[in-house]
């Protein structure tokens, strides 16, 4: 049953919230983290918001390519839009038992569903003759370069952070479960959707779908999913508090409240990073011109601070 006047916030966060700096990446691993984002996500519930999470997969669909390269002799080998199926399904879980948890020791009214979502990507989009998604772990230039020699890897330098395999990434256009994703979430339930981008689908002429080989940017993908779901808060949540102006150099700073317009420019200067920020920063951007309500990017830990105007870096409608 849809609830009226309930407003809908979407999360989009990194696979590394399952997945910390140094962490090997064990089961284990994920289940701590998952625990420890799942708490932060109750700011949102508690200020009465109905709830979507969408989350990245880099690390964990990089390590299912490279065991399917590694076992391809004794295991028939998996398309990488069946690996972004896996991980939305196994990551899905992990966060899925976490919140259930969460709500159980709190004794709040919730239930929680996981939505193997299929996104429409263009057939003809420019970004499968030019890969640049990084997925899988950060590594050294010479692990990277033997890993392109002996696996036929695409690599590049992620941001100064390290070295990682890319793969076509086109750009979002539909999630085809959306009216399901929207109608659990008006229902009171929060929806956990498009993990990892959501697997990527063509659509052909008949209106039949078929899977195609790449990754898409989650964050351009929760753009899209909150403008289908009517959502009226969009978070992106990553690994630093703030957006950063000259990343990297002695004259960094932080911004706080920003226009449309200002962040616009800033993008035309090429202040945020292709495969770091630049994404998250246009994904707000879209939304807000799609018609949404706020924008907000920040860290989990300044979460709370930031939906209080507090702490993070707010996008506000105007030039």
């Amino acid at each position: 049953m849809e609830r009226e006047g309930k407003a809908i916030g979407l999360v989009a966060m990194g696979g590394h919230a399952f997945m910390l700096p140094g962490e090997k990446g064990t089961f284990e691993q994920h289940i701590q983290n998952a625990e420890e984002i799942s708490q932060k996500l109750m700011h949102l519930v508690d200020r009465d918001y109905d709830l979507v999470i969408t989350h990245g997969n880099g690390p964990q669909v990089g390590n299912l390519l490279l065991m399917t390269e590694l076992t391809g002799a004794q295991v028939p080998p998996m398309p990488l839009d069946v690996l972004v199926a896996q991980t939305e399904g196994s990551l899905g879980y992990i966060l899925q038992q976490a919140l259930l948890n969460q709500i159980a020791r709190s004794r709040r009214e919730k239930r929680v569903v996981t939505v193997v979502s299929q996104v429409v990507v263009d057939r003809d989009d420019p970004a499968f003759l030019e890969p640049s998604k990084p997925i899988g772990p950060f590594l050294s230039r010479e692990e990277a370069e033997k890993r392109k020699r002996e696996l036929g890897w695409e690599i590049m330098d992620d941001a100064g952070r390290g070295w990682r395999r890319v793969v076509p990434s086109p750009a979002p256009k539909e999630v085809v479960q959306h009216r399901i994703i929207r109608d659990s979430v008006r229902a009171g339930h929060i929806v956990i959707a498009c993990g990892g981008g959501g697997v990527p689908v063509l659509r052909r002429q008949d209106g039949t779908l078929e899977g195609v080989e790449a990754v898409i940017d989650k964050d351009l993908t929760s753009s899209v999913l909150a403008g289908q779901v009517g959502a009226d808060l969009l978070v992106i949540l990553t690994d630093v508090p703030n957006v950063f102006l000259d990343w990297g150099k002695p004259t960094q700073r932080p911004l706080g409240a920003v226009t449309v317009g200002e962040m616009e420019t800033y993008a035309r200067e090429g202040q945020f990073a292709k495969g770091s920020m630049g994404p998250k920063v246009r994904a707000i951007l879209n939304f807000l011109s799609a018609g949404g309500k706020r924008g907000l990017i920040t860290s989990p830990e300044k979460l709370d601070e930031a939906l209080e105007g507090r702490a993070g870096t707010h996008f506000v409608g105007g030039y």
